[in-house]
Formats: C-alpha cells, sequence, structure tokens
C-alpha cells in the first residue's frame, strides 16, 4: 500500500466553506489543441466546491483510503513535511503553495516515486534530482492554462486602464477624476508581446485579439504560419528581440535554467519606457529587485502578476510596496473551476500509477530517467543547459 503526501494550502481564514456564490460551474470537456479534460473513473467531490484548501483534500481521501492507501494532508511545507518524506511513496502539491523537492529533501526520501502538480508548473520539484532518482513527475497539463490567461488579460487592462487605483479612489470616499486618468489609456493600438506561446501564452493572444492591437511573441518553437497568420502575430527569435517592439509583455514561460533571471536590469533597460509587464509564470524569470528600480525610476508603467519567491511571500517582500503593482497571491490557475479540473486529473494520475497503468503521455514531465512528454517539450535541466553554453 501506498503513502501520499499532499500539501494543500490553508482553509479560508473564515472555515471552510458551507455554500457557494453560485450553484454550478460549466463542464469543460477539452481543451483547444483537442487534448481531452480530465476522466477519472470516478469522482468523490462536487465540482465548483473549494478543493485546493486541506479540507478540500483534493476529494481524494475517500478513493485512497478506501484501496488501503494512507493520505496524510497539512499546510506546512517546512518540519511537517520532512517528517513525512522518508517513507511517503507519492508527493502532491499545487503551484500556488508548492511543496519544494529540493535534492536534499528527494535525497532524504528513498521511498518516493511520484511527484504530482495539482495543476501546471512543476518547477518547484529538482528535475534534476528527479531523474537521478528515478522518479515520475507529472502534473494536469492544460488543466487551468486558461484560468492563468484570463487573470492575465485582467491584468494587462488593470494596469493599462489604471483600475485598481481607481477602485481605491471609490474605497476613500473620493470622486477625483483627474487623479484616476491620469495614468489610464486605452489597449487599442498599443503593441502587445508574449515570452512564450504555449498553450497559455497562445491563449492570451488568442483573447487579446479582439482587442485591436498589435500582436508579438518568441517561443523556443515556433507556431504554425497559419496560427501566425490568423492572429497577426509578429515572431521575434528571443526575448531579448521582443521586448523594444512591446508596450506590454506578459510572461508565460515556465522557469528553467534558460529563463531564470531573464528579466534583469540589462533586458528591462531595452525596454520602451513606460512598459507594462505582467508575470503569472514564474517570480525567479523576473530579478526582484531590478523590478523595483525599473518601477521607481519609470522604466516600467506597472508589474501585475500572481507569482512570488518563495511562496507564500514574507511580509517585508518588496513586490508588495514598490508603485504601480497589480500583485495578486498566487491565484491566477486556483479558481474553483479550474480546480474542479485539477483535482479530477490528479485523480486520473493516482489511478493509473497505482493500477499499473501508464500515464497520459502529456501530463507527463519526468519519467524513465529523463524529460518526456509536457516536460520535454517545456522544460530542460542544469545538464542539457551546460551543454548549450
Amino acid at each position: 500500500m501506498a503513502k501520499i503526501v499532499c500539501v494543500l494550502y490553508d482553509d479560508p481564514a473564515a472555515g471552510y466553506p458551507s455554500a457557494y456564490a453560485r450553484d454550478d460551474v460549466p463542464t469543460i470537456e477539452g481543451y483547444p489543441d483537442g487534448q481531452t479534460a480530465p476522466a477519472p473513473k470516478a469522482i468523490d467531490f462536487t465540482p465548483g466546491a473549494l478543493l485546493g484548501s486541506v479540507s478540500g483534500e483534493l476529494g481524494l481521501r475517500g478513493f485512497l483510503e478506501s484501496a488501503g492507501h494512507t493520505l496524510v494532508v497539512l499546510s506546512d511545507k517546512g518540519t511537517a513535511l520532512d517528517r513525512e518524506l522518508p517513507d511517503a511513496d507519492v508527493v502532491i502539491s499545487q503551484p500556488f503553495w508548492p511543496a519544494y523537492l529540493t535534492a536534499e529533501r528527494i535525497a532524504n526520501a528513498p521511498k518516493l516515486k511520484l511527484a504530482i502538480t495539482a495543476g501546471i508548473g512543476s518547477d518547484h520539484v529538482d528535475l534534476d534530482a528527479a531523474i537521478a532518482h528515478g522518479m515520475t513527475v507529472a502534473e494536469v497539463t492544460y488543466s487551468n492554462s486558461i484560468s492563468v490567461a484570463e487573470h492575465v488579460v485582467m491584468m494587462i487592462l488593470g494596469l493599462v486602464r489604471n483600475y485598481l487605483p481607481s477602485h481605491q479612489v471609490v474605497l476613500d470616499g473620493g470622486w477625483n477624476i483627474a487623479d484616476c486618468v491620469a495614468r489610464a489609456y486605452d489597449l487599442e493600438g498599443m503593441h502587445v508581446g508574449t515570452v512564450a506561446a504555449g498553450r497559455i501564452g497562445t491563449a492570451v493572444l488568442r483573447r487579446l485579439a479582439p482587442f485591436d492591437v498589435k500582436l508579438h511573441y518568441t517561443d523556443r518553437h515556433r507556431l504554425p504560419e497559419s496560427v501566425e497568420r490568423e492572429l497577426g502575430l509578429t515572431f521575434h527569435p528571443s526575448a531579448a528581440e521582443l521586448v523594444p517592439h512591446c508596450d506590454v509583455v506578459t510572461i508565460n514561460a515556465p522557469l528553467h535554467p534558460e529563463t531564470e533571471g531573464l528579466f534583469g536590469d540589462e533586458l528591462l533597460a531595452t525596454m520602451k519606457r513606460g512598459t507594462y509587464l505582467i508575470n503569472t509564470a514564474r517570480a525567479k524569470i523576473a530579478d526582484r529587485d531590478a523590478i523595483v528600480r525599473a518601477l521607481e525610476s519609470g522604466q516600467l508603467a506597472g508589474y501585475a502578476g500572481d507569482v512570488w519567491y518563495p511562496q507564500p511571500a514574507p511580509g517585508d517582500h518588496p513586490w508588495r510596496t514598490m508603485p504601480h503593482h497589480g500583485m495578486t497571491p498566487h491565484i491566477s490557475g486556483s479558481t474553483l473551476s479550474a480546480q474542479a479540473r485539477y483535482a479530477a486529473g490528479t485523480r486520473e494520475i493516482l489511478e493509473a500509477w497505482l493500477g499499473g497503468t501508464p500515464i497520459r503521455d502529456e501530463y507527463l514531465i519526468v519519467n524513465n530517467g529523463q524529460l518526456t512528454g509536457a516536460g520535454a517539450h517545456a522544460y530542460s535541466t542544469r545538464a542539457a543547459s551546460s551543454t548549450r553554453v
């Protein structure tokens, strides 16, 4: 029998919900690329419920315990997790509350065979160490990609239209229109670029096209000519070649050795003065202090995102108090709608692994000692990166 350790964020401060704002969520059966939505043999939860917090348990307890497995659910990612790792077979966590599986932790977990990301983005797992350890790493690919893309569009509009400060004027009882519009612009006609055009980046481009903007992108894998023509895209071979042309830049790339620290002082200096930067990918793609400096100098007109390092961010993190920001906790991919999909996908992965059947290729990041599936497309290892230099 297996021991599954599930690391989830805490319940709401007022307690686990007894009712919700809506009675249901739409059923999504498939995604734009033809991939089908998660399809476990059964689920033990109500779609639209809060599943990503401790009491929600990703809807897994009944399924696992009825088969004789042990499920441990905790929110402490520190010493409590360390105590559970030595005899754990599986670790599950979410990008929004990542259980950082470092090389040291993996070495201290001799039985660990599977790391599951309930959602997308597995950079909290040391992939080189996972490969060396013979682990499988999987995530619920595409389960919350559209959720994140919607969040990106919201944040772009929030910054460009100066929404958050204007809303604060209302909360403060004011009505000074000049204060509100002194930093407000139309998105129409602007040049908007995405760094990476995978599932999220392409979804962002498609959602922005009706705003009559000029669209740009860069990616290791160029999109089909038909898509470029349909959306009027301009391709750039690198982020360095893309950003000088853009009024808005959105980062939609995975974190790996080739992207870590990409948006530092040097790259930011090449951007147009007054560019807006959106980062719902991973915080370490941007240099924390360089972002603050760019906002304070006016090189950036605004920065928004929901990814921090570490997560949760400490109270004195400078992104909490820097000017002209629209930061949120890491929530873009954890709507109640998305939770129904990534909880179902987590169960689908567990059903396959516990039953000895193959995990969907599109869910795999690391398997059989190498990057594979979605991982081979999106990630690089330290060893692979060093050979390119």
